[in-house]
């Protein structure tokens, strides 16, 4: 058996796609090339970028009016390039963003290179929630609370902090909040394919492909036709969305091979049940992850509950002098990359898709013998 792999990123790709990548690899469907080699332009990538936006709109259900992009650069560039296409909307040059975590605070860090970006919302300081006090960034700030300019030209949310292991689903009505002609751009990298998506809500989702979608290299950019456009003068011509939208995603060469083990990861996920199922199967590994981390006085959960991401599960030994030979177990144990993120410490379990009960079923049941040797 192959070990369990809880990286954050990139991340677990499902075997199946992995067996079907190695044994194509020379020679795609007796075409004579690998993947690799193909010109971009002919028919046989043409066909593998075709059914591989195709079987994208049909697992998220996108809209006829929205554009499927294949990028790069990965949401770290989106940071720039969403600013560059969309600020110049409005004539005041402005957008707003919500403060969640480590990458929301980078994305309106570089946003304000291009115009009048404000804060709507931040959960950058501690609460009391339930009674107990929340530290910075261990919960998502309410969308009631949010303060949105009407006439900004966006208004910007990460839905998972991949980071800090906050996740918000439910995408607000932006009509409720007061700003009914502000569309809403969500980086959604690292829940992306995990859960469905509802359209009404988002003008623009953007995900990196290296969690749920494929290896690093392609971003999805789906966004709303009538944002084509209004690039800023300053966009390079490769990142203008209006650009890329004309081309088909080939306005320069694309990253062909990453977009060939997307839609190989595309056809997984419908094999399936589509995003429906694999989103009750996430629900259920968080769930058994998240009674465990509770039930326990070894452990500890940092994230108020109603926050808690699916995809993401950070947590803290409480005797933290124990960390490395926790590490070092699980490593040896088959579960690998279990270490929190630098900024944070402590642990982070990542349960994508590729991750299956199974696999979140070991992890527990070494915490549960690590704590009973340890605690």
């Amino acid at each position: 058996m192959r070990p369990w792999n809880f990286s954050a990123g990139p991340s677990a790709l499902p075997l199946e796609v992995l067996q079907q990548a190695a044994a194509e690899m020379t020679d795609w469907h007796g075409c004579g090339m690998s993947v690799m080699e193909m010109s971009h332009r002919g028919k046989q990538f043409t066909q593998i970028r075709d059914e591989a936006e195709a079987d994208l709109r049909e697992l998220l259900a996108v809209p006829d009016n929205y554009d499927v992009l294949f990028m790069q650069g990965g949401a770290t560039a989106e940071n720039a390039i969403v600013p560059m296409n969309l600020i110049g909307r409005g004539s005041a040059a402005k957008a707003d963003y919500v403060l969640s975590g480590i990458w929301s605070n980078k994305s309106h860090k570089e946003a304000q290179r291009y115009g009048d970006i404000a804060v709507a919302a931040s959960s950058g300081a501690e609460k009391i929630l339930d009674g107990v006090a929340q530290a910075p960034w261990t919960w998502f700030p309410e969308a009631s609370s949010w303060a949105v300019r009407p006439d900004a030209s966006y208004l910007h949310l990460c839905s998972n902090e991949t980071i800090g292991g906050v996740e918000f689903p439910d995408w607000p009505d932006m009509a409720a909040l007061g700003a009914p002609d502000v569309p809403l751009v969500v980086d959604a990298s690292s829940h992306f394919l995990s859960r469905t998506i509802d359209f009404s809500k988002a003008a623009m989702v953007y995900a990196g492909a290296q969690k749920n979608a494929g290896p690093a290299g392609v971003t999805m950019v789906i966004v709303r036709r009538d944002l084509l456009g209004h690039a800023l003068p300053i966009c390079p011509s490769a990142f203008d969305y209006a650009n890329v939208a004309g081309a088909g995603s080939m306005f320069n060469t694309p990253p062909t091979y990453a977009i060939y083990i997307a839609g190989l990861v595309f056809k997984w996920l419908k094999q399936q049940g589509g995003v429906a199922a694999v989103e009750a199967a996430n629900a259920a590994k968080a769930q058994a992850l998240y009674a465990y981390l509770d039930s326990s006085d070894f452990y500890r959960s940092p994230v108020h509950a109603a926050s808690r991401s699916r995809m993401n599960a950070p947590f803290f030994l409480r005797d933290e002098s124990l960390n490395s030979d926790f590490l070092a177990q699980a490593d040896a144990g088959g579960l690998m990359q279990l270490k929190g993120h630098k900024s944070v410490g402590g642990m982070r379990a990542s349960i994508y898709n590729a991750v299956p009960m199974q696999g979140v079923q070991a992890l527990i049941s070494f915490m549960q013998d690590f704590e009973r040797r340890h605690g």
